[in-house]
């Protein structure tokens, strides 16, 4: 699949928020990732469907990458995809019926992924791996922004690859957390295609260059 840079708004400058995603994209990001969490399930309170809204009313029309960070999460599924989200992901610790929840995602018109924390086994891949669009990793705890990356996810991204790969379908494997210009090549090659930067890209001077260095990185990786 072609290798996508999905910038974390939870690191833009929310007095500008429309101008700055319009910026991040024109300088070359592909889809627009949006961190949502509810001081519950994890330890900070971030955004909602009507910033989402906000955006696709601003004029942004790219895809919408909604991480749900929240407990109970099939509350919020169908104001998301009202609001305009593309992709929804969720963990599955915050549903009691995982398989349910995915259902409701794509009845509500929008592709769904599974989120995975750091210490969450990709077991929970058995059961519902055909009904998948996007796993994402968790390459730090959940909660803020701006953490280092966990160097044990690289092995887990390549069993995660492994596993698509045998699938046979065409599921995105997606990475999120301490994701910068010095480690994206190496964790391309464990297999990510989709690759979360919050403060690596909104925290540069030149949005353009970070991102024309990661993608250029992620070629490299081969």
């Amino acid at each position: 699949m072609e290798p996508l840079i999905a910038p974390s708004i939870l690191s833009a400058d929310f007095a500008r928020l429309g101008e700055d995603v319009t910026n991040v994209l024109e300088a070359g990001a592909d889809i627009v990732h949006f961190d949502v969490m509810d001081n519950h399930f994890v330890p900070n309170l971030t955004i909602g469907p009507m910033i989402c809204d906000a955006l696709r009313s601003y004029g942004i029309d790219a895809p919408i990458d909604v991480h749900l960070m929240v407990e109970p999460v099939d509350r919020i599924i169908p104001d998301f995809a009202k609001a305009g989200a593309s992709i929804i992901t969720f963990h599955p610790e915050a549903s009691p019926h995982v398989h349910r929840t995915i259902g409701l995602i794509r009845e509500q018109g929008c592709e769904a992924g599974l989120v995975f924390n750091p210490a969450t086994p990709l077991a929970w891949l058995d059961h519902v791996m055909d009904d998948l669009d996007m796993i994402l990793l968790m390459s730090v705890n959940p909660g803020f922004g701006g953490q280092k990356f966990i160097e044990s996810s690289l092995g887990k991204l390549a069993a995660a690859r492994a596993r698509i790969d045998s699938s046979g379908r065409d599921i995105r494997l997606e990475i999120d957390g301490g994701v910068k210009t010095d480690n994206i090549r190496q964790i391309a090659a464990a297999g990510a295609d989709t690759f979360v930067a919050g403060s690596a890209i909104f925290g540069s001077e030149d949005y353009a260059a970070t991102i024309t260095t990661m993608k250029a990185e992620i070629a490299a990786a081969g």
